[in-house]
């Protein structure tokens, strides 16, 4: 019986970490989104409120539409566009190219970069009088654009998250299409088909199993992102680029100290992607399922 569960001793340290990392803290939040608790009082003075946090958010509290609003829009564009864009480039390396490897090294740049150092980068890039944006522009005698004004700011994000994370996307594509049976496509060439159908009909349903975990990491990634925004416009001006974690921060810890009020809303941003986390995984057990019978 000891030697049979000696394994656990094993993975105890980890189960230990997951429990004080995960589980613990989870825990704590769902907890104090039921009470009113906030920074000016002491812990002893909390109390229990029940779902008062919850019916605040959803009725009083317009910013918390508007965040969310704005955070699903921004994950379904910037996934979208660096989707497409990391297809193509995964694609292009996919072929004989010269230089590859140099290629791929200067690719990975913008991923391996401190998001602090980026949205350090990208404020002195999009500065209207002197970054090198508007210099560009007026060299096809285009006037300035403030970049991170009020109605160009949230597109100014989403030009920068794709900057930086197209190569994530393109590198998971990319290992995808290496991994591909080659048989499948020596039968196609024989039968006769053409690039076009062996893309749609064939590369594209063989690589949907890593398109969707592509589509789950970048997704979740870009529902919580955080750091970059912060450095870039820390959610303004005003709330034009206030996206869920912002508007979590800002009530926690930046004005109003309503630390009640933020974990309701951060328990909202975890329901959301715990929700989008099961039905990616659930295409994804459906496209193996399928991958399996086509084998």
């Amino acid at each position: 019986m000891g030697k049979r569960k000696e394994h656990y001793a094993f993975i105890l340290p980890a189960l230990i970490a997951l429990v004080i990392i995960v589980i613990f803290p989870t825990i704590f939040l769902w907890y104090v989104s039921f009470t009113n608790y906030d920074l000016s009082m002491g812990w002893e003075k909390k109390s229990f409120i029940g779902l008062e946090n919850y019916v605040y958010l959803f009725t009083e509290d317009k910013d918390f539409w508007h965040s969310l609003k704005i955070s699903i829009l921004f994950m379904g564009l910037t996934v979208a566009c660096e989707f497409v864009l990391g297809l193509g480039i995964a694609l292009l390396f996919h072929r004989r190219l010269w230089g590859k490897r140099l290629w791929m090294s200067f690719l990975i740049i913008p991923m391996v970069i401190t998001p602090t150092i980026i949205s350090l980068i990208w404020k002195l890039m999009l500065n209207t009088e002197y970054g090198v944006l508007n210099y560009m522009l007026s060299l096809f005698s285009i006037g300035k654009v403030n970049w991170l004004g009020y109605k160009e700011a949230f597109w100014s994000l989403i030009i920068v998250d794709i900057w930086e994370w197209t190569p994530f996307m393109a590198l998971i594509l990319y290992a995808g299409l290496q991994s591909l049976p080659q048989e499948p496509y020596e039968a196609a060439i024989v039968d006769g088909a053409t690039s076009t159908q062996i893309f749609y009909f064939l590369t594209l349903p063989l690589l949907k199993p890593m398109i969707i975990v592509a589509l789950l990491l970048r997704s979740i990634d870009a529902l919580k992102i955080f750091d970059v925004v912060y450095g870039l416009t820390q959610g303004g001006p005003g709330n034009a680029t206030e996206l869920m974690s912002l508007h979590i921060y800002r009530l926690g810890f930046r004005h109003t100290n309503w630390i009640g009020r933020s974990s309701a809303n951060a328990v909202i941003l975890l329901l959301i992607s715990t929700f989008l986390t099961m039905v990616l995984l659930r295409s994804l057990r459906k496209s193996q399922k399928g991958g399996s019978d086509f084998a």
